[in-house]
């Protein structure tokens, strides 16, 4: 059994006894065990055989062995006799937003509800009103969640889709019949979720390709296969299509496959009016069967008298306009970020101390990284008081003193106060080179009160960038109702920048809006929001949303190194 189903399970064991209404101290055992498994530099079976699981910080004897159940057996009768204490559809409650374990334990409790059906029928009865801890309004907020599961029932993140489609496609790739594949689809344009994985194959032999594919172990259902054209079920229940094509056409069929639907449509309507006839099998000249040769996409948009249109863009949203005007912008690109900020250490709720941060950092090629732990208002993450900033940045003077080619940021993530106020005054807010604004609390304000909040926020002098502006989770929580028109326009006008949260599970700010606020002027960072070091090198899923959006190199304050970047800084603050 790998890490990441130990962590899976150590997890919900920990969810379990939650619901179970277990001892508070058992329950934080399992969630510290399985944040440890999570952040091992080491491999786990290593440490299982050679009997060094005892020596990792979080993880005790009792742990320890349930651990070597796991990785040495493939299960764990603990976590077996467990599940059968509840029905198998009781984690579905938990992903309604707001809906925490203790919720859940007084609803199977109190109602027997376990599924989600249940739930929305108690709700219409009004049957939750009377318990401990709910009452109208949280009841309204249950229905409200009931509703965004069902438009985004069967969506998975952009990062797990990758990361399967990924691992699919490169055993394709060494196949000895494929001559080219790619993702395709949604995937390929990088939308932040995704419903399914499509697959573009060319091959004179679309039999054995079709074949190899719906083998393959991730598969769990072959829902249907043919000649050309295969879909599967996979095991974590996303559907995948494989389509294989002559290489001659693969072009053609790539670029119809990747889409959108929107672009598609729009991209024939175009070639109709030149008198070519496009779909995914060619250009046909006149009408006819005389097939316009391409042997890629560029040469696909050279044909039609246009810039080439990259996959990210490809949304019907003006992109097809530009490109014969040949005046779409030069995207930004991963290697066009030199530093990285809203990284968290453990002197908040990080995981790895500053100097690590630093480090890692820095083998990941960037110059410079801008630590902002919490502020006080933050308490359940341990947000720093006054003593605490000034130890932290002693600390970070001395690494910067022994540091060669790379700088370490003394910022702040501090929290925006329900009145638009922030969490220190001006005379703390002055010692930090930059101090993000973020919202993390009272999402639901009336949208006109919440955007006077942000705004407010940005109007402070020492506020240099607003944190993930919508304040949404990606299948767990929608943005908070607020005028990001408005944002943006002040975002402008002070020149607060605004922050591309690279995060799979938050890709906040909208790509969409990404391309208003370039219009409206703004200036953005992309930021990991990370809290350990693995997800520093998310920062390449903030890239892709910034491409979405149309941002350029230069619409991206951290694509400026190190000295650049503190000219500005400066001249902020004067």
């Amino acid at each position: 059994m790998d890490r990441k189903d130990v962590v899976r399970i150590l997890e919900e064991i920990g969810l379990l006894l939650q619901i179970k209404g277990e001892n508070p101290f058992k329950i934080r055992a399992y969630e510290r065990g399985a944040r440890a498994v999570e952040m091992l530099d080491e491999d786990l079976n290593t440490l299982v055989m050679e009997k060094r699981l005892n020596q990792v910080d979080g993880i005790g004897k009792a742990l320890e062995q349930k651990i070597e159940e796991l990785v040495t057996t493939g299960r764990l009768r603990y976590y077996e006799n467990l599940k059968k204490e509840f029905p198998e559809t009781i984690f579905d409650l938990l992903k309604i937003p707001g809906l925490g374990p203790k919720r859940v334990h007084t609803l199977y409790s109190k109602l027997g509800i376990s599924t989600l059906g249940e739930l929305e029928y108690a709700c219409i009865e009004n049957r939750l009103l009377t318990l401990p801890g709910f009452g109208e309004k949280v009841q309204a907020n249950i229905l409200k969640g009931l509703e965004y599961l069902k438009r985004y029932r069967e969506k998975f993140l952009l990062s797990d889709a990758l990361q399967l489609g990924h691992s699919i496609l490169s055993r394709i790739k060494e196949h000895p019949r494929v001559v080219q594949a790619s993702l395709a689809g949604s995937l390929r344009r990088r939308k932040e979720l995704i419903k399914d994985i499509d697959i573009l194959v060319s091959s004179h032999h679309p039999e054995e390709i079709m074949e190899f594919f719906t083998k393959l172990p991730e598969v769990r259902d072959v829902v249907g296969k043919g000649d050309t054209k295969s879909s599967v079920r996979l095991e974590n229940g996303m559907a995948a299509d494989l389509r294989v094509v002559q290489p001659e056409q693969y072009p053609y069929a790539l670029h119809h496959f990747t889409g959108s639907k929107e672009h598609n449509t729009a991209m024939r309507h175009y070639a109709k009016g030149l008198g070519i006839k496009m779909n995914e099998y060619g250009l046909f000249a006149d009408n006819t069967q005389n097939i316009i040769p391409c042997k890629d996409e560029e040469e696909i948009f050279q044909a039609l008298g246009m810039q080439y249109i990259i996959p990210e863009i490809r949304e019907n949203m003006g992109e097809i306009q530009a490109a014969l005007e040949h005046r779409l912008p030069d995207m930004v690109k991963e290697e066009d970020i030199k530093g990285i900020f809203h990284v968290h250490s453990n002197y908040s709720d990080g995981v790895n101390s500053i100097e690590e941060l630093a480090v890692e950092a820095k083998k990941l090629g960037y110059e410079y990284i801008g630590i902002s732990d919490h502020s006080q208002a933050a308490y359940y993450a341990h947000g720093l008081k006054k003593d605490d900033i000034l130890r932290q940045h002693q600390e970070i003077d001395r690494l910067n003193s022994n540091l060669e080619n790379f700088r370490i940021l003394k910022g702040i993530e501090v929290d925006i106060l329900p009145d638009g106020s922030l969490d220190y005054k001006d005379d703390l807010l002055e010692v930090f080179d930059f101090v993000i604004a973020a919202v993390h609390s009272r999402f639901s304000m009336e949208k006109d009160e919440m955007t006077r909040r942000i705004i407010n926020a940005m109007d402070n002098p020492y506020t240099t960038i607003l944190a993930h502006p919508t304040g949404r989770l990606l299948l767990s929580r929608e943005e908070y109702p607020a005028n990001m028109e408005k944002i943006l326009e002040r975002a402008a006008e002070r020149g607060v920048y605004i922050e591309i949260n690279a995060n799979p599970h938050r890709l906040d700010l909208d790509w969409r809006l990404c391309k208003l606020g370039k219009e409206l002027g703004v200036k953005f960072v992309i930021s990991t929001d990370a809290h350990d070091l693995r997800s520093l090198s998310h920062g390449i899923y903030g890239v892709w949303m910034a491409r979405k959006g149309w941002l350029e190199k230069a619409d991206i304050i951290n694509c400026l190194g190190y000295h650049e970047f503190q000219d500005i800084l400066r001249a902020k603050r004067v």
